[in-house]
């Protein structure tokens, strides 16, 4: 009996080490991000990006909602026993996270990079460079949709990201959101990490991939809003 404690607590520490410092398991609620992730996927989350490693065009990104993105949130209907069962587990990291206060989106802009649409075709423009995203756009999406015909032209600031659902039909993100600060940017610093596997259901376990050959072409953006400002916009949020 003694011993089936010790591995049960030695089991939860070490999950509870994973679940601070390494990795997270997050819950996908919604079609935004179809068809790379579908609703009920649970995703892996890389807690080392942005920190030690940083982020990069074309990374799947966790963040807090960075103010007025979700609507009101509704709390799931469980029993007290229950939710303080769900609540311990998902402390340690034994459960998948909701999305509650969070999104998933692609990276599109980085810190000083210049992201418009359209350019040639109607695509996106990443610093002057049309990139085809057609390897991840939901079949049948625009590059850009949006209540004012999704055209826009911003210069990402410093520590900032611009971010957008695959499904572009269906997702609320930077596009939606360029009358707030940042024009529409995500500070850095609300980053929870980069998600780097789809572990369930079982036939859709696959590694995520950062298709960095739509970006490939694409140069840097505006001098002095590089690596180091990204890892100084990180290490903000990891201190709040």
């Amino acid at each position: 009996m003694r011993e089936a404690a010790i591995v049960i607590v030695s089991a939860l520490v070490l999950s509870f080490l994973v679940k601070t410092f390494l990795a997270q398991a997050f819950f996908i609620p919604s079609e935004s991000m179809e068809p790379t992730l579908e609703p009920g996927d649970r995703v892996v989350v890389s807690l080392l990006t942005p920190g030690p490693f940083d982020l990069e065009r074309g990374d799947v990104v966790v963040f807090s909602d960075p103010g007025g993105w979700l609507p009101p949130e509704v709390a799931a209907e469980r029993g007290a026993v229950q939710g303080a069962v769900v609540g311990v587990l998902q402390f340690v990291g034994i459960l998948p996270r909701d999305a509650g206060g969070h999104l998933i989106k692609r990276v599109i802009g980085l810190p000083g990079d210049r992201v418009r649409c359209c350019g040639e075709g109607g695509r996106l423009e990443v610093n002057g460079v049309s990139i085809d995203e057609s390897a991840y756009l939901y079949p049948g999406d625009a590059p850009s949709q949006a209540p004012d015909g999704g055209t826009f032209d911003i210069t990402v600031p410093p520590g900032s990201m611009w971010v957008m659902g695959d499904h572009r039909s269906a997702s609320r993100d930077s596009r939606w959101n360029r009358g707030g600060p940042g024009g529409g940017s995500v500070p850095i610093s609300e980053a929870i990490g980069k998600a780097d596997v789809t572990v369930w259901p079982l036939d859709r376990w696959t590694i995520l991939s950062d298709h960095e050959d739509v970006f490939a072409d694409v140069p840097d953006g505006a001098p002095g809003y590089g690596a180091s400002a990204q890892r100084s916009a990180a290490l903000v949020g990891s201190s709040s």
